[in-house]
């Protein structure tokens, strides 16, 4: 049985019946603007409109995190927990990730306060237009000019600029990749190695400035989710680590501070077998007529022959209609998909065809994508156990 057996649907999916992200009021998108226009940075909005306006502010990002997950495992996560409930002088409630939601996409949308269709991060894989071939826009490979790819300035540079002192602590090895320059530049870069630097640094980084915009990151939990899978004991480790991590950071804020725990998706357990596992690089159907596969396996990005893309369309929702909604590009852009506008230069990175998981499924590519084809852990759609991200929120 579906994991998400609790959504009723139509059969086959409406496109009218995806739960679209919170674009604009409650999603990822929103918050570093939010807090940048309570500092009075020009250019930025308050969209969340229940945070109040504070003069410090940290953003922990923990890679992984749903609001479900959490919600499910409150032994292993006891601080993080007593946030939900709005105690210890705290809001806890659900953002929205942004579709798809992925890792790239998802910082990307933190960073700049944009929608995918805005700064140009609208999957793990697309299309270069200019090339023509796959660009991972999580390795950044192929390597393009990454101003050109995404051009808008990001918050922590608006920041800076209007004399917010702005900081990202993170790992060392972040610190020059074309992501962090396109998503989560601005002000200074401190690479600390462990969780507990990391937390101790940010809190210094937030006492540095009269105002102060600060991010931090944890990436381990998603890794234990993708390699053994949500709730397994490696996974919920994990959690107990990141608890500890944001409980430490929390008791050390400096006055007139807020610590805002969020993450960048959820994820979800896919059994290994045929029925919830499409093997694109052995399906006739699947593959007639595509050009290209991008994305990941629950939000694929299909780029099809010059030609085919309505017969492409109709079979991919004639064979997977079900239990995904699958949508042209246009559809996916007119329904709101990748935010309420969709930049020209990004027009093209986007599939001929969307597919969006809805049941616990995924369309593997066993032979050209052979790691991301074994992951136990997946993400990507716009199902609320990976859309669903925490933010809760800690004041001094």
């Amino acid at each position: 049985m579906s994991q998400l057996s609790a959504w009723d649907h139509p059969e086959p999916l409406a496109l009218a019946t995806a739960p679209l992200p919170e674009y604009g009021t409650g999603s990822l998108a929103d918050l570093l603007p939010t807090l940048a226009a309570g500092m009075g940075v020009p250019g930025t909005t308050a969209a969340i409109t229940e945070l109040a306006p504070v003069d410090r502010a940290c953003v922990f990002l923990v890679d992984g995190l749903g609001w479900e997950q959490l919600r499910a495992h409150p032994d292993e996560a006891p601080f993080l927990t007593s946030l939900l409930a709005s105690s210890r002088g705290g809001t806890g409630r659900p953002l929205t990730a942004g579709y798809p939601a992925t890792t790239a996409t998802s910082l990307a949308s933190v960073g700049t306060g944009l929608p995918p269709g805005a700064h140009g991060l609208p999957g793990y894989t697309v299309r270069d237009p200019a090339t023509g071939a796959l660009m991972n826009q999580l390795r950044w490979q192929p390597y393009t000019d990454p101003r050109a790819w995404q051009p808008y300035p990001t918050v922590f540079q608006l920041a800076h600029e209007a004399g917010v002192h702005a900081a990202q602590v993170s790992s060392p090895t972040f610190q020059h990749t074309p992501l962090t320059k396109v998503a989560l530049s601005g002000g200074t870069f401190h690479g600390r190695l462990s969780g507990e630097e990391r937390m101790d640094l940010a809190a210094g980084q937030l006492a540095a400035g009269d105002r102060s915009l600060v991010y931090t990151y944890y990436a381990e939990l998603d890794g234990a989710g993708h390699r053994y899978g949500v709730a397994s004991d490696t996974w919920r480790g994990q959690l107990m680590y990141v608890d500890r991590l944001a409980q430490r950071l929390a008791e050390q804020l400096p006055p007139r501070s807020a610590l805002y725990v969020t993450a960048d998706h959820g994820m979800i357990d896919v059994p290994f077998d045929e029925e919830h596992r499409f093997d694109f690089d052995t399906d006739w159907e699947l593959s007639a007529g595509v050009a290209l596969l991008g994305g990941e396996g629950r939000a694929r990005h299909v780029y099809a022959v010059p030609g085919a893309e309505n017969d492409v369309l109709t079979c991919w929702r004639e064979v997977l209609g079900e239990q995904f909604w699958v949508a042209s590009r246009d559809e996916a852009i007119e329904a709101g998909w990748f935010g309420p506008h969709v930049d020209e230069r990004v027009y093209a990175r986007l599939g001929d065809v969307v597919a969006a998981a809805y049941d616990d499924v995924l369309i593997i590519a066993s032979e050209r994508e052979p790691k991301e084809s074994a992951l136990v852990g997946n993400h990507g759609s716009m199902t609320p156990v990976e859309q669903l991200v925490p933010l809760l929120e800690v004041r001094s």
